[in-house]
């Protein structure tokens, strides 16, 4: 079995290597010819595994079941032989008998092998045959993801930015409509502020004592909102300096060169000063894993590992609200973007719906998933899209909270995703794969990872440019450090 997954693995490694190939007639004419010879070929060698495997467990148990204690007693003495891929009969050499007693106990010795044998022989015939159906089902289940991943490829994506300077993993990146930078969250105790033309770091905020977990901009002014492992959630200046910084214009808060040994290119601006700082009587008491803006631009929403979400107000810093009710840490939130709707996840396996609009907030609880929400995003025509460390994606409408509409059902746990405008869900994986699926749970694309491009550690996060710059329609990061701006072009229909 262990060959089987091994070979498995490579087949799925070749489709992705080349799936980059031109949708040339020839090519895949010949690409279709060559792996319905290599799935002929791994159906038989997987159905005479599981053949002979049947054979071995039938063959123990039909021998155990048809001696007599008598006759297991007696053979004692001999031995139980494996006739090789024919399957396994009982050849039965019974010790040298001491008195006339030991010739009767040979007869019914044989005797009970023949007859084994033969019922053995017969179980065998009738159950090869259930076995050769399911196993033909499911290898035909397993090899036509092998030829579909190829052969409705219909996306064309790249790698054609590449951002690196985090010293630890990188929690979040976010995009900033209208101008050409995104923002990350590193387990480093920063926050960063990335050119997309450039490459450049123009900005680096230090004003976290612990881990930055989240990162959000503002819909319309220079300023970002970020929460830590240090228990609270900033509001910080996020005006960065375009032009390459000369020797000399530095100030303690704005330039960290203590050493005044970096490159003029090299020099990076620094803020250690946020603007507003969340915390205090009535904050949160844990890791803030999670804040974002609510469309009116004037409270926030924060989530934390103290089990509660909390709406804050933007000029005073005061905690408007506590949000109670989850069994355990909190692990995302976000906030609609025209309406004054929150959706809150935990690792109780549920998320949960608290509505604004009304003087008296009301609340929805979501369940379906059976391990830890991992995030829980808006997504257009009044639906909620899902993932989980059960390695599912759930697609929900507001309206109705006691099924899904659609579930996607994946290898690896969700980290947290992203849905475009268009209705295209970004799906970031612990296992570095980023896969792409519409709202309906139809695969779209999986983005190619090879040992020249995509992520070589857990991705952690996505996030859709609404106006793509420079050909960046999707920013991906995780804990290799690493965020990469991709060009995807979707088919007309998406």
């Amino acid at each position: 079995m262990k060959s089987t997954a091994t070979a498995k693995t490579r087949l799925t490694s070749l489709t992705e290597d080349i799936s980059i190939i031109p949708e040339d007639a020839p090519y895949r004419n010949r690409l279709h010819y060559l792996f319905a010879q290599i799935e002929k070929e791994f159906e038989q060698l997987y159905l005479e595994n599981l053949s002979l495997q049947d054979k071995l467990e039938n063959a123990t148990a039909v021998t155990k079941d048809s001696l007599t204690p008598y006759d297991q007693r007696s053979a004692a003495g001999g031995a139980l032989v494996a006739t090789g891929s024919g399957g396994a009969s009982l050849a039965a050499t019974p010790a040298t008998p001491s008195a006339p007693l030991g010739d009767e106990i040979g007869a019914s010795l044989l005797a009970a092998a023949s007859s084994t044998h033969k019922s053995l022989k017969a179980k065998l015939s009738s159950a090869t045959g259930g076995s050769k159906v399911k196993a033909s089902n499911k290898i035909k289940a397993q090899t036509s993801r092998i030829v579909s991943s190829f052969k409705a490829q219909t996306v064309v994506s790249s790698v054609v930015r590449e951002f690196g300077g985090h010293k630890d993993g990188i929690w979040q990146v976010a995009a900033k409509v209208g101008q050409p930078i995104i923002g990350t969250a590193s387990a480093d105790h920063t926050a960063c502020i990335w050119g997309i033309e450039s490459g450049r770091c123009l900005l680096q905020y230090q004003g976290h004592a612990g881990s930055v977990n989240s990162i959000k901009f503002h819909q319309c002014r220079d300023l970002v909102l970020t929460g830590s492992g240090d228990g609270t959630a900033h509001i910080w200046q996020a005006a960065v300096n375009w032009e390459v910084p000369k020797k000399g214009h530095s100030s303690e808060e704005e330039l960290d060169d203590s050493d005044g040994q970096l490159e003029d290119r090299d020099r990076v601006d620094s803020l250690r000063t946020p603007l507003c700082e969340f915390t205090g009587p009535g904050g949160h008491l844990s890791v803030v894993v999670a804040a974002d803006w609510l469309s009116s631009m004037d409270q926030i929403i924060t989530g934390s590992w103290d089990r509660t979400a909390i709406l804050w107000d933007v000029e005073t810093a005061q905690p408007l609200q506590p949000l109670t009710g989850h069994d355990h840490e909190l692990t995302h939130v976000s906030a609609h973007p025209t309406q004054r709707l929150v959706v809150t996840a935990s690792r109780d396996t549920t998320f949960r719906l608290w509505d604004f609009r009304d003087p008296i907030p009301a609340v929805s609880v979501f369940q379906g998933h059976t391990e830890t929400v991992t995030s829980s995003v808006f997504a257009r025509n009044d639906k909620v899209v899902s993932g989980s460390d059960d390695r599912t994606i759930k697609v929900w409408e507001l309206r109705n909270m006691r099924s899904a509409l659609a579930t996607i059902r994946t290898d690896s746990s969700v980290n947290r995703l992203a849905v475009s405008s268009g209705g295209i869900i970004a799906i970031p994986h612990d296992n570095r794969q980023i896969r792409l699926f519409d709202l309906n749970g139809q695969r779209v694309a999986r983005l190619p990872r090879t040992s020249r491009q995509g992520h070589r550690r857990m991705v952690s996060s996505v996030a859709w440019s609404e106006e793509p710059i420079l050909n960046c329609d999707l920013f991906s990061c995780g804990f290799d450090r690493r965020v990469f701006g991709w060009s995807i072009v979707l088919p007309k229909d998406n």
